[in-house]
């Protein structure tokens, strides 16, 4: 059986199993500070996971957008990409150049295939072509299609 990959970290892990509120509360606003504290933790996991779970809380605020477009510079490359995906679903218009910049490199994965498609932005066609030739992963591929389909001019 393959082993779930998980954060270290027992309160990413609790978020995760939605034992941890969010909200204007005072307890859900230091939950939140503390989220947003974990996408800058020294464990790569504990930062894609958190990174991740801040984007689907769907809060956008300008700390979850400024911890997001912080963690699109991030040096692992699954953290920026969740954080992108984060900004696509808040504000196209943030996510848009961070996309850009990151379809430049020789990698793509899911994340930054949603946010492309979410996107939507023609200028993005072009870099997204260089990821379309078949690679042996056909969900891969078909959002590749879809993001591309998604981003040419109707």
């Amino acid at each position: 059986m393959e082993e779930r990959y998980l954060p270290p970290s027992d309160f990413l892990q609790a978020v995760i199993n939605e034992d941890v509120p969010f909200g204007e509360h005072d307890f859900g606003e230091k939950n939140l500070a503390r989220l947003i504290e974990m996408t800058r933790d020294a464990d790569p996991a504990n930062r894609d996971w958190a990174t991740l779970l801040l984007s689907q809380l769907g809060m956008d605020r300008p700390d979850v957008r400024a911890a997001l477009v912080k963690a699109a510079e991030d040096e692992n490359s699954a953290v920026r990409a969740e954080a992108i995906l984060g900004l696509a679903q808040m504000h196209r218009g943030l996510a848009l150049p961070l996309l850009r910049k990151e379809l430049k490199g020789d990698h793509v994965n899911m994340p930054l295939l949603e946010a492309a498609t979410i996107v939507a932005d023609v200028s993005l066609v072009e870099d997204l072509e260089a990821f379309a030739e078949p690679s042996g992963n056909k969900l891969l591929d078909q959002m590749v299609v879809d993001a591309i389909n998604a981003c040419r001019p109707v």
